[in-house]
């Protein structure tokens, strides 16, 4: 126990050093509320931030300065200045704080929703913007979408008539989730009479959850190594696992183009292969950028489900 209070109070105190070297070395800043020690402008937010933010700004003017932690934050809350920052200064703001969870698996080095500008990020863009997100591609898989949601009513209907009570959310939640696996796959991954799709969303609320926790290794970088709050190796187990998922389709596929000697097929899998085959894309990028992509459907799913 005095263990344990040694060393926190050892932490505190390296914190405070820290920020008392960073106040010196500063740059003027556009106006804000005055930081509190160590903890900086994080007590201020509160249990609603948007609306803190919002009071703030009507005080402070539509740029402001908070120190959340140790890290410094420019807010902005105004059109006229966001339309500044993102369209005529986009290059200087185009970084993105990579958050302590992320670095799981090393996903922020693979991802192009997290990697800064450079060539390995708008080469990843440009194959996602064309042979993913491509409004073509969208247009194709209008005949998978109509498909999914006939499997939906019909299940709805199976349901209805043995007198069994349709749960709403599961049920989106499969129409949702193989839905995005078909265009994919061209495979389902869940379906209503198994586990699967129970397991499946344990998976991602549990990667969500982690992802949604308050992390003091984003506020305090001092201390990310330590990972004091476990976020990080929670995530790792739970991130790992969506990999090997995916991993294994891709193996799957692999020996499947090798033993049948077949044509690639249309799905976004068998598109990203194909240009892997070109040097275009390696295979862990492939591996995060269909994560990237299921990432993008969770939050919707989520919502869904619960």
């Amino acid at each position: 126990m005095e263990l344990w209070c040694f060393l926190l109070c050892l932490m505190l105190v390296c914190i405070l050093i820290h920020s008392i070297l960073l106040a010196a070395k500063a740059r003027k800043l556009p106006p804000g509320p005055f930081p509190f020690p160590i903890v900086g402008n994080l007590l201020q937010l509160g249990k609603m931030p948007h609306k803190s933010l919002t009071m703030l700004a009507k005080f402070h003017g539509p740029i402001m300065s908070l120190k959340l932690g140790q890290v410094t934050t420019i807010v902005i809350s105004s059109a006229p200045m966001a339309k500044e920052i993102l369209q005529k200064h986009d290059l200087h703001f185009s970084n993105r704080a990579v958050p302590d969870a992320i670095t799981a698996h090393n996903h922020h080095k693979f991802s192009v929703a997290w990697l800064p500008p450079s060539n390995q990020w708008r080469n990843l863009r440009k194959i996602s913007n064309t042979h993913v997100f491509a409004a073509q591609k969208l247009d194709a898989n209008q005949h998978l979408r109509r498909k999914k949601i006939d499997e939906l009513l019909a299940y709805v209907k199976q349901r209805s008539e043995e007198g069994v009570a349709v749960d709403i959310g599961e049920a989106a939640f499969m129409t949702s989730l193989n839905l995005m696996s078909n265009t994919m796959f061209s495979t389902d991954l869940v379906s209503p009479n198994s586990d699967g799709a129970r397991e499946f969303w344990d998976l991602i609320s549990d990667t969500a959850k982690q992802l949604g926790k308050p992390n003091l290794a984003d506020y305090f970088p001092v201390v990310r190594s330590i990972d004091l709050q476990g976020i990080r190796r929670k995530h790792t187990t739970s991130f790992g696992k969506f990999l090997g998922i995916f991993d294994k389709i891709i193996d799957e596929r692999l020996q499947s183009r090798q033993t049948h000697n077949s044509a690639p097929g249309s799905d976004v899998l068998d598109t990203l292969l194909s240009i892997n085959q070109n040097n275009e894309i390696d295979r862990n990028q492939i591996l995060h950028l269909i994560t990237s992509h299921v990432a993008l459907t969770k939050e919707s799913i989520f919502k869904a489900y619960i």
